[in-house]
């Protein structure tokens, strides 16, 4: 069956990183930046990560918006009121100097060309842990703009997070797509080979490889931008 949609992943994939670097400097500016509203360093990165976790095992009966900022609250109270307005400034403002730690390949945007000419949907099936704003800058550093996806995944309009299947079942269900006529792209073993269990094709771009648990990959189809290409050329 022919694929009519791709599923990519963003950090490590379409904008190539280390992880670690990246979240230590995006953590780091952000806690300098909450410093002079009285947030120590370290427990508010601790914070931060709580938070983030809680997005991970979202049970999906809120956006999981909604589930960062009720642990966020949970933790600061009403000092964290004045934490809102900060963030989105710190997105607008600060955020861009993370793009120093990043790279970038263009044969990110040729890809994504590639599945134009060939009317195949792009979908930009990034972890669900950012606002909008923030994904938005990331896509624009790896060369590609909002209108490139069909559907961009955000904190504002996800309730699951990856590795959890239902994740990929939300896209599916948003969008109406047949499982087996999508391909997800990434290069996390754990969080975007999961799209497996749905019946997707699965792609392990290797370049900024995350294997975490040591899993064995030799069950994927994996490789390069160079080969993900040919993949795509045989799935059409």
């Amino acid at each position: 069956m022919k694929i009519n949609t791709v599923l990519f992943d963003l950090d490590g994939t379409l904008l190539p990183m280390d992880q670690d670097i990246f979240i230590k400097n995006y953590f780091g500016l952000l806690a300098k930046k909450l410093i002079p509203y009285g947030y120590e360093p370290d427990s508010f990165i601790k914070s931060i990560w709580k938070c983030t976790h809680d997005m991970i095992k979202n049970d999906g009966s809120k956006t999981n918006e909604q589930v960062f900022w009720d642990g966020f609250f949970e933790i600061y109270h009403e000092k964290a009121k004045s934490a809102v307005d900060t963030f989105e400034d710190f997105y607008r403002n600060d955020f861009a100097k993370v793009k120093n730690v990043c790279g970038y390949n263009k044969q990110a945007r040729e890809i994504i060309d590639m599945l134009k000419e060939k009317n195949i949907d792009a979908v930009l099936a990034t972890n669900p842990v950012f606002p909008n704003i923030a994904t938005y800058a990331r896509a624009s550093w790896a060369g590609l703009n909002i209108e490139d996806f069909k559907l961009i995944t955000t904190y504002e309009n996800s309730k699951h997070c990856k590795p959890n299947p239902k994740y990929y079942e939300d896209i599916v269900n948003e969008l109406e797509l047949n499982p087996k006529q999508c391909l997800m792209v990434g290069n996390d073993v754990r969080d975007d080979m999961a799209a497996k269990e749905l019946g997707m094709k699965v792609f392990l771009l290797t370049d900024c490889l995350i294997n975490s648990e040591n899993a064995d990959i030799t069950e994927y189809p994996q490789g390069d931008f160079s080969s993900l290409k040919e993949y795509i050329e045989e799935l059409c």
